[in-house]
């Protein structure tokens, strides 16, 4: 059996990043910049106000109060058509450009002016100061500097300053399409009553907005039933998205039907088992058809075992896929607040509680009752790795955390 850092490698390798599109700017959120962009010009494009207030020549002020004859009034979106000279201010609004020969802004509740009489205004000479509340040009950026890197996953911040900088269509990676099926006869909808012998279908669900979390689109295909014959239609749509995620029917019972079902469709197994619980019989493969290829991940069907199969492996491949540059999971480092105890040989992903105490990260363990208890998860914000060994982890141990 691979390692989990083994079969993370294996998949990482296997993924190949999706080849670039051009985007209009508004739809780009979640997707990842295919390109390193430089800045096509100075921001501010020009010196201006970060004052409501008056203009005027720093250089040579006078002591004491001086009296200035108040010329032109700029605001936001107009352009100075008188310079500013020693003896005169411009009135200015904040973001307006600075007119010519004014270094200095000042406030207008720093100043004396009537309103009713806008033709001069008076000012205390400790008040000015050089370039005091001017935004010079290019102080943010300049022209033909790095703009923004490639591999970054645009967030509104991000698309903020791209609509600044005028790039209306945008070189990204294209967000994964991912099927989600289900598999079991014991399945019912969540929206169903119970039935003897029965489990409500939490995969699914779970699995869709995992996808969304990680920025892929998802596609829940239901549920295929322990047949051969439900199973290959169910497979035949999914390999047609850039992933398929089938959860149970991997392990080895009479109706574990997933992989040779895989097989007969034309997917390569790439790997199937890992050294990890939970999670152990993982299956991941992949089918290259016509120029295009879809990710096969055979997850375990109980549902923790699914939900960290998830984390610790697929969001790592959607990620890859869409092209961003570390798509490994992030590991930190957390100080246990309990004693865990990690039973058996294989590297444990157990559901905790991550959080920051005394400036300090610190790791809670929840009460977990192993790969079916899916409602301890509901107390977890992320996983806590676990090596094995003869003695219980103690209290204050340092161990590496992964966050949901």
């Amino acid at each position: 059996m691979l390692t989990v850092n083994e079969a993370l490698e294996q998949i990482l390798v296997s993924v190949e990043t999706v080849a670039p599109q051009s985007r209009g700017l508004p739809d780009c959120l979640n997707h990842v910049l295919a390109e390193t962009l430089t800045t096509p010009h100075d921001s501010p494009p020009f010196d201006k106000s970060m004052m409501d207030g008056f203009a005027v020549m720093a250089d040579g002020f006078g002591d004491g109060e001086v009296t200035l004859d108040v010329g032109e009034t700029i605001t936001a979106g107009t352009v100075p058509q008188q310079a500013v000279t020693q003896g005169t201010a411009a009135r200015i609004m904040t973001g307006a450009p600075i007119p010519a020969g004014a270094n200095c802004v000042i406030p207008i509740e720093k100043t004396q002016f009537d309103e009713s009489a806008p033709e001069t205004v008076t000012i205390v000479s400790e008040h000015v100061s050089s370039d005091q509340n001017v935004l010079r040009q290019g102080v943010a950026a300049q022209q033909g500097t790095p703009l923004m890197a490639s591999g970054v996953r645009l967030q509104p911040q991000h698309i903020a300053v791209l609509a600044e900088f005028g790039v209306a269509d945008v070189p990204v990676h294209r967000q994964p399409q991912v099927a989600v099926l289900a598999t079991g006869d014991e399945l019912l909808s969540y929206e169903e009553p119970l039935t003897p012998g029965r489990i409500r279908n939490s995969n699914e669900p779970m699995l869709v907005n995992q996808i969304r979390r990680a920025c892929g689109v998802p596609q829940p295909l239901g549920v295929a039933r322990d047949n051969r014959k439900s199973l290959r239609e169910a497979i035949r749509v999914g390999l047609t998205h850039d992933f398929l995620l089938l959860s149970g029917g991997v392990s080895a019972g009479t109706l574990d039907l997933v992989p040779s079902e895989l097989q007969a469709a034309g997917v390569e197994q790439v790997f199937h088992k890992i050294k990890m619980k939970p999670g152990k019989p993982l299956w991941f493969g992949k089918l290259q058809t016509e120029g295009r290829t879809c990710y096969v991940f055979g997850l375990p069907g109980n549902p923790v075992s699914s939900m960290i199969c998830f984390e610790a492996f697929v969001r790592s491949a959607l990620k890859k896929f869409a092209g961003e540059f570390n798509p490994a999971p992030c590991r930190e480092t957390a100080s246990l607040t309990q004693e865990v105890s990690v039973r058996g040989d294989r590297e444990t992903w157990f559901p905790a509680n991550i959080f920051t105490a005394d400036g300090k990260l610190q790791c809670e363990t929840v009460r977990w009752g192993g790969s079916a208890d899916l409602r301890s998860t509901a107390n977890a914000n992320g996983m806590a790795i676990l090596q094995p060994g003869p003695a219980p982890r103690s209290v204050g141990e340092l161990v590496e955390v992964v966050r949901w």
